[in-house]
Order: C-alpha cells, then sequence, then structure tokens
C-alpha cells in the first residue's frame, strides 16, 4: 500500500513529504499532486525517501521536474531510490541528504 505523509516542520521553513511504498506510472499522481501544492505554497520542500521500495521512470521524472522549479531536498534515500538516482547520474546535482535532520538545515 502507498500512502503520502505530510509533516510540518515547526523549526524549519520547508515542508516534509514522506511517502511510503512504491510508486509508479498507475499510483504518482497523489504525490505529485501533494508536490504541485506545497510548491504553490512554499520555497520548497524536503522530500523524506526513506519509505520508498519501488520507483520507475515516472517517480524520477517528477523528482526532476520538481528540482527544477524548486529548493527540492531528498532525505534518507532508501536504497530503491539510491540506486535509481545513482544510476542516471542525477545524485551528482540533487540536493541528497543521509537524514531528515540533515536535509532541514538551511
Amino acid at each position: 500500500m502507498t500512502t503520502h505523509e505530510s509533516r510540518p516542520s515547526s523549526t524549519q521553513t520547508l515542508p516534509v513529504i514522506a511517502p511510503r511504498g512504491e510508486f509508479d506510472i498507475d499510483n504518482l499522481a497523489p504525490l505529485e499532486a501533494q508536490i504541485e501544492t506545497l510548491i504553490a505554497a512554499h520555497s520548497g520542500l524536503v522530500l523524506d525517501t526513506s519509505g520508498i521500495t519501488f520507483a520507475d521512470s515516472m517517480f524520477l521524472r517528477l523528482i526532476l521536474a520538481t528540482h527544477q522549479r524548486t529548493d527540492l531536498r531528498i532525505a534518507a534515500p532508501s536504497p530503491t531510490v539510491a540506486r535509481l538516482l545513482g544510476v542516471v547520474g542525477a545524485d551528482t546535482f540533487l540536493q541528497i541528504h543521509p537524514t531528515l535532520e540533515a536535509a532541514r538545515i538551511p
């Protein structure tokens, strides 16, 4: 089951989205909508990817498009996400942080 959790941060300005589960073309729309909503209201966001167990090229497209539009910080990448970003070289230019706490530091 895929869930989307948004956690407001009391000490930082960027909101946190913590998606869980699998993300592909069939179930990416809710996450994309949540990101769109946050981009409209904030200067960026933190995407806690520790709970992502599968991600395909559509998820990658969403990450790259979000990176182009706002201050995107990827926190605690799961092995699946780390491998996906590494295979295409996106780990060389995205803001990837080992922990959620590190991603929240301005």
